[in-house]
């Protein structure tokens, strides 16, 4: 006897959800890294020469790229789109999403990559796109919904902690 899964939740976005899926896409990226080593860069460059500029100018560096995505993540928050909950149904088949008369649907076998952080699991649906399952929403389904993503994606894809 086949058991079939079918799997389903709502999720809220805010910008804290938003925020922390933003940070953890760009630190994890060249440019986030880059923009970190370059900033730190300057920090100790002041430090060594004794120059200020050169540490104003790293703390600058460091300081823009958060406070820069926060602020993108209030704005995107503030979208029509984020105003109500999106419901999510996982089966064999894939992953939908659905919110009012609007539906996408994504294949188990077209998704990029699933990752986690501390407040929410990240199904990417292709390198800059994703859904994100804030771990607050997904409460007791959390380990159903991880055992899903593990049980239908390649493991070398999935990089998610409990």
């Amino acid at each position: 006897m086949e058991i079939t899964m079918n799997l389903e939740f709502d999720v809220h976005m805010n910008a804290g959800v938003l925020y922390d899926y933003m940070l953890r896409h760009t630190y994890t990226g060249t440019a986030g890294i880059l923009g970190s080593a370059a900033g730190a860069l300057g920090v100790v460059a002041g430090a060594v020469t004794h120059y200020p500029l050169y540490w104003i100018l790293g703390l600058v560096i460091l300081a823009y790229q958060p406070v820069s995505l926060w602020l993108r993540a209030k704005q995107q928050a503030l979208q029509p789109v984020f105003k109500e909950p999106l419901h999510y149904k996982m089966t064999d088949e894939g992953v939908s999403v659905s919110q009012g008369e609007t539906e996408q649907f994504q294949k188990w076998e077209d998704m990029y990559k699933a990752v986690s952080t501390g407040r929410s699991v990240i199904l990417y649906t292709d390198r800059i796109h994703a859904s994100i399952f804030p771990r607050k929403d997904l409460g007791e389904r959390q380990a159903e919904v991880i055992a899903a993503i593990c049980a239908h994606m390649p493991a070398k894809k999935v990089q998610i902690r409990f």
